[in-house]
């Protein structure tokens, strides 16, 4: 959050912008307690109390220190000095807040926040209304100050977020907007100055949240709706009707946008401000009145009359002999006519026409053309005037607290005008500079008093402080019979014509010989002063010429009873409503209404009493300079303001006697490093510790009998008599909290590694006490699941295994395997010998033959030695017989597969064989007699085969390919027998297999299943495929081109 250029209103503002906003970082966040700033001489003390030389050049000189370093607050006790900076400062964001949440003033960097804590703090702690006075001149940033305390207010407030609560906090702040609209103008020194004065009440519950609110105000600026200084503006919200509102609206209101064309709007020859967007800041009004609920009804009234003011100061007059006068556009009378729901002919009237009552008669008057000016002047400024009070009483309607049985606390925020001196000074700088002289009045009153009563309940003796008693300018205006707005009134009561210039003599006749008091006639060595015409009086923050020109006239006020009959008769209720006054019978005799000057003064009174009810703190604002520029410290121009604020006499008073003071808790726990008795705990009463730092450090005290002394002892707190003995307590205390850091540094981080080990420890233990638990829990299953295995016929195949945790996932698969192999392991050893070697062979076929072919053979009995069977298409006895020849010639030892096929031989012919497969080699035997015929080609090395390639579907064809190239293709009879055969083989030639001669030497075949088979024949590859043919008598191979056909029926 930052103090930022806001186009709303052209002003150096508060603003709270986007959290996220990438703005550059401006005032980097304190990282040190407010007091801790003393030691950075470079930059200027906190607290103006803290100066060693409490005087005007000191005192400006620290103001321009701090304002060169951004540090735009100063303290001066529990008093807020703000400068403006013209320039974004991140200061104001939710860590912000959170920094200074419940934290004492000098706890941390001076800061609005702080002020703003207090107050709330002080209201909820001990149950009492608290109350924020902000002054300053325009542009000081009074009214954005008192937002950012609401806006302070608001983030510390509703920690439950209930509705009603939140409601009551977005139209506090939205109020602003309206009152912004309706009460600001541009004037030469502020684009967006108050013109009127402000005094909020912010009701909070029990629990310190805020459920109202009431606004007061005071003193509108009436004169701006007709006259503006050239350079100047009339209220925000006429351009901002005229430059936003719709076309429709316009034509209902009879407005057109160009603002220059209205006289009231034009008269100070500006119309446009470059940094306000009178656009957007309509649909912001919209929006607020939307929000605090005003109905559409109001709504439209309010631009109506918003209108009506334009158009009355376009109305020209026509004289009409010496005597009266007439309206000369009747256009223009009948568009008023209709916004203020009353007949034309009826305005005209009350604007040309004066009803006088006497004796229960009336007679009626014509008005000349001067008179129908002023009159007409008096129904606008009257008219908004109305306007405005009625906006302030419907949006009191709107925060009015619900359950006002309930005890409830305020915190009341005034935004007053500040001191003010122009060239030609009038009748509101009086009432303006009357109020604050009644504000610094009650400001040193409430000081002192709150002096003297500190040093009698703390047993101190008060010392009598000498200050200016401001007391005598406030009597010089307010008093009852021979004040200066006595005066006033007592000329506007005479019959006949009084004139400024008799009202000026009675003055000098009755407070010709007061100090505070000049004229030419009193003191004709005052040349600068105009004869019958100035005066000037000696006010607190300077002397200030006034011109007494049109004082009586702006001090009457008068407005006809005409005028407020008319607009009491209006058709709209609105309108009727903001004038009761106007419920009277043509022929009643109306007492004169009070003057200007008696209404404020009644209103300051009021005001005096409510902030002397309350707890006060004060902001005061102050301009660095006048061209809105972050850098410029005009020196002249501040050091008027601090005069105007009396901030040099304010320091003066509260730094009197005792610079700084503590309560004794306090102080001992900020400063308890500092001594050994008391670090890190004094076991004794807070006194006491106090006492022991202060006998510590040689710190003279008031009791010791010493003309200067350095503390004082009260019965709560300690109070320090200078600045530097604050400063040397700070210098001690930052000495040694690198030290302690160190310390507790070294502690907390033991602390922590001790945590940490022992949450590890701990969690270690769970973790395996868990681990166990599930462990156990599950093994349990387990064991419930497969009781009495054994006996299931399928030896737990069926089995539901239980859900293991997540850490025994992979357990349960190695039991599952275990399990398997168990199971196995049963199932095998209930085999037969022959029955287990067959079903290792299937096994070992299994990984080639499985889903590549249809029928494998894996249900079949494999007996290896077919044809040692009896058979009708073998003599097995002549096989028998032949094979045991072959045996004993040691050709062989073991056979390990035979069966009768049919081979391609070497001229591409089938010829019927019995194939042989022994533990040396594969033999191709006459199938009748079964001799081995002679040649190489009958006889293969069993380690001579490579690969085994046999037929995917159709008829059983294998091919056992060669090294050297001498490949059998065969189809072998009867059942597909082609995986036991390739299965036998492999099995034997197994390297694992000990005992074996053959399968030493030789490598595992590799095994291919395919739609065709290819093979070497005289040495060329070539492609063998199956074709059926129904019509075949016989199986048969047959060369076709390149690659030769197995003809099958």
């Amino acid at each position: 959050m930052a103090w930022t250029r806001r186009s709303r209103r052209g002003k150096e503002s508060f603003g709270f912008p986007d959290e996220n906003a990438s703005a550059p970082r401006s005032n980097n966040p304190p990282k040190r307690g407010g007091l801790d700033l003393l030691l950075a001489d470079d930059g200027g003390v906190p607290d103006f109390i803290m100066l060693e030389h409490i005087d005007e050049a000191s005192f400006m000189d620290n103001l321009k220190t701090r304002f060169s370093r951004s540090e735009i607050y100063t303290y001066i006790g529990e008093v807020v000095v703000a400068m403006n900076p013209f320039r974004s400062l991140e200061i104001y964001n939710s860590k912000m807040v959170k920094d200074y949440r419940g934290r004492e003033m000098y706890e941390r960097p001076p800061h609005i926040f702080a002020l703003a804590d207090a107050a709330y703090r002080t209201m909820k702690r001990r149950s009492m209304d608290t109350c924020i006075v902000i002054s300053g001149e325009s542009g000081a940033g009074k009214t954005e100050s008192s937002k950012i305390i609401m806006r302070y207010i608001a983030a510390v407030t509703n920690a439950s977020k209930q509705d009603e609560i939140e409601r009551v906090k977005g139209m506090l702040l939205r109020s602003n907007v309206i009152l912004e609209a309706f009460g600001n103008a541009k004037t030469n020194r502020n684009d967006n100055s108050s013109r009127f004065g402000k005094y909020m009440d912010i009701n909070f519950d029990f629990k310190g949240d805020p459920v109202g609110g009431h606004i007061k105000n005071y003193l509108l600026e009436k004169s701006r709706v007709i006259h503006q200084q050239e350079g100047e503006r009339n209220f925000h919200i006429f351009y901002q009707l005229l430059a936003a509102a719709g076309d429709a609206m316009l034509r209902d209101l009879g407005l057109n946008r160009d603002a220059a064309a209205y006289t009231y709007a034009c008269a100070g020859r500006t119309t446009k401000v470059p940094k306000i967007d009178d656009r957007k800041d309509f649909q912001e009004v919209n929006a607020a009145l939307q929000t605090i609920g005003f109905t559409n009804s109001l709504q439209v009234t309010i631009w109506k009359l918003v209108a009506t003011v334009l158009h009355l100061g376009d109305l020209k007059f026509v004289p009409r002999g010496s005597d009266a006068c007439h309206v000369d556009d009747t256009s223009k009378l009948n568009t008023i006519g209709k916004l203020l729901d009353c007949s034309a002919e009826n305005v005209g009237k009350a604007l040309t026409k004066r009803t006088i009552a006497g004796r229960g008669e009336t007679i009626e008057t014509n008005l000349n053309k001067e008179k129908a000016m002023v009159t007409r002047d008096t129904f606008a400024k009257a008219l908004y005037d109305r306007l405005f009070s009625y906006v302030v009483s419907a949006i009191n309607s709107a925060l009015e607290v619900a359950n006002d049985d309930q005890k409830n606390t305020v915190i009341g925020v005034l935004d007053i005008y500040g001191f003010e001196i122009f060239e030609r000074n009038s009748f509101e700088q009086l009432c303006i500079n009357y109020c604050n002289e009644k504000l610094q009045q009650l400001f040193i009153e409430l000081v002192l008093k709150r002096e003297q009563e500190e040093y009698k309940n703390e047993g101190l003796v008060w010392q009598d402080v000498k200050y200016f008693n401001n007391k005598v300018i406030c009597d010089l205006v307010e008093a009852p019979r021979s004040g200066i707005l006595a005066i006033l009134d007592d000329g506007c009561m005479q019959v006949g014509r009084t004139t400024d210039n008799m009202v000026l003599q009675s003055m000098d006749k009755q407070l010709g010989r007061h100090g505070h008091y000049f004229s030419r006639q009193t003191h004709n060595e005052l040349r600068d002063l105009r004869r019958n015409a100035d005066f000037r009086l000696k006010h607190f923050a300077g002397d200030v010429t006034y011109s007494i020109e049109g004082f009586l006239e702006k001090n009457k006020d008068t407005l006809f009873q005409d005028i407020k009959r008319l607009l009491f008769n209006s058709r709209n209720y609105d309108i009727k409503t903001m004038w009761p006054d106007g419920d009277l019978d043509k022929r009643a005799v109306t007492r004169r209404p009070p003057t200007a000057g008696k209404t404020f003064k009644q209103s300051m009174q009021a005001l005096v009493e409510q902030l002397q009810s309350k707890e006060p703190f004060y902001v005061r604002c102050i301009k660095p300079n006048d061209q809105k520029s972050s850098t410029v410290f005009n020196i002249d121009l501040c050091r008027n303001q601090v005069r105007y604020l009396g901030l040099v006499e304010n320091t003066r008073v509260r730094g009197a006697g005792y610079a700084h003071r503590l309560p004794y808790d306090h102080f001992l726990l900020r400063y308890k490093m500092v001594c050994p008795h008391t670090w890190p705990k004094f076991r004794g009463s807070d006194k006491d510790g106090v006492m022991a730092i202060v006998k510590h450090l040689r710190l003279s005290t008031a009791s010791s009998n010493q003309a200067s002394h350095d503390v004082a002892m009260g019965k709560t707190k300690i109070f320090i008599s200078k600045a530097r003995t604050l400063a040397m307590l700070e210098q001690r205390r930052a000495k040694e909290i690198p030290k302690l850091v160190i310390k507790i540094q070294a502690v907390w981080r033991r602390a922590i590694a001790m945590r940490y080990f022992k949450r590890l420890k701990a969690a270690f233990t769970i973790k395996q006490a868990f681990k166990r638990y599930k462990t156990t829990g599950y093994l349990a299953k387990i064991f419930r699941t497969f009781k009495g295995v054994k006996q299931d016929p399928n030896l737990g195949r069926d089995a539901r295994w239980p859900v293991p945790p997540k850490v025994l996932r992979p357990f349960q698969g190695y039991l599952q395997r275990i399990h398997k192999t168990w199971r196995a392991g049963v199932m095998v050893r209930r085999l037969t010998r022959q029955e287990q070697i067959d079903m290792r062979l299937k096994v070992l076929a299994y990984p080639y033959f499985a889903g590549k072919k249809v029928d494998w053979g894996i249900r079949q009995v494999w007996i290896g030695n077919y044809l040692s069977r009896r058979s009708t298409a073998h003599d097995a006895d002549a096989y028998k017989k032949a094979m045991e020849g072959y045996k004993s010639k040691k050709m062989y030892r073991q056979i390990l597969f035979s069966s009768i096929a049919l081979k391609l031989n070497s001229k591409g012919k089938a010829n019927k064989r019995a194939l042989v497969v022994t533990d040396t080699s594969v033999m191709k035997l006459d199938p009748v007699k079964f001799k081995l015929k002679s040649g190489t080609s009958e006889n293969i090395p069993l380690n001579l085969i490579t690969e085994i390639r046999v037929l995917k579907d159709g008829p059983p064809l294998i091919c056992l390919a060669t090294s050297d190239g001498r490949d059998i293709v065969a189809c072998l009879d009867g059942d597909d027998r082609t995986s036991e055969l390739v299965a036998r083989i492999l099995h034997h030639l197994n390297p694992k297999k000990r005992g074996n001669s053959a399968s030493a030497a030789a490598k595992i075949p590799k095994v291919k299943i395919s739609n065709t088979i290819t093979f070497n024949f005289k040495g060329k590859p070539t492609t063998l495929r199956v074709q059926r043919d129904t019509l075949a008598k016989e199986e048969a191979f047959k060369k076709q081109g390149k690659e030769f056909i197995f003809i099958t029926a």
